[in-house]
């Protein structure tokens, strides 16, 4: 209870205190290309039940069906100017915090991932959906996309099991210092799943 709490007043106030940015973000977006200014993605969340998670578009409309499909690399022709920079800052990510309100994620946890790759899990690697999934978390702050996938699975089983105030409070630091960074948001050579936006 206390968790949902946190969730909900700390995602409310961010999402009011970002609005003047997020339609600043959404002007530049409809500005430099055609399409939606969100994106939604099916993904699956607490216990393998799905959702759509919501986003800031940040490549061009319709993108996932040419080029690399579902997968981004660094410098990859799909990505806009403007997504980009929304990219390298984490601010196309900002929209997550409806799905928090929603409650079908929390801001620390395992970032949700696309249904086909949980029919790929095993016994052990579906641990991985015994908790919500959240906008940040412990293989996020440990690699992120870089990192190959069963690796970012280990960290999250991990997180799963040694889950407290401590960890959460380490986590929500290391995010800060990722965003000034903005590295590890590409997959790059060996990183990431293969189907992976």
């Amino acid at each position: 209870m206390i968790r949902r709490a946190v969730d909900v007043a700390v995602s409310a106030t961010v999402l009011l205190l970002a609005s003047p940015l997020l339609a600043l973000a959404a002007l530049a977006i409809r500005l430099e290309s055609r399409g939606r200014v969100l994106y939604r993605q099916r993904r699956a969340g607490l216990h393998g039940s799905c959702f759509e998670v919501y986003k800031l578009r940040t490549m061009v409309d319709g993108a996932e069906r040419f080029g690399a499909g579902l997968a981004v690399n660094e410098n990859d022709p799909r990505v806009t100017r403007v997504g980009a920079v929304l990219r390298r800052t984490s601010l196309d990510e900002l929209p997550n915090l409806v799905n928090v309100l929603r409650g079908e994620m929390t801001l620390i946890g395992p970032r949700p991932t696309l249904p086909v790759q949980v029919d790929s899990y095993d016994e052990r690697q579906r641990g991985r959906l015994a908790v919500k999934p959240g906008i940040t978390g412990w293989a996020q702050v440990n690699g992120r996309a870089s990192l190959p996938w069963p690796e970012r699975i280990e960290l999250d089983l991990y997180y799963i099991e040694h889950r407290s105030l401590a960890l959460d409070i380490e986590i929500l630091l290391r995010t800060l210092l990722l965003l000034a960074s903005g590295s590890g948001i590409y997959k790059g050579h060996g990183g990431g799943w293969q189907g992976e936006l």
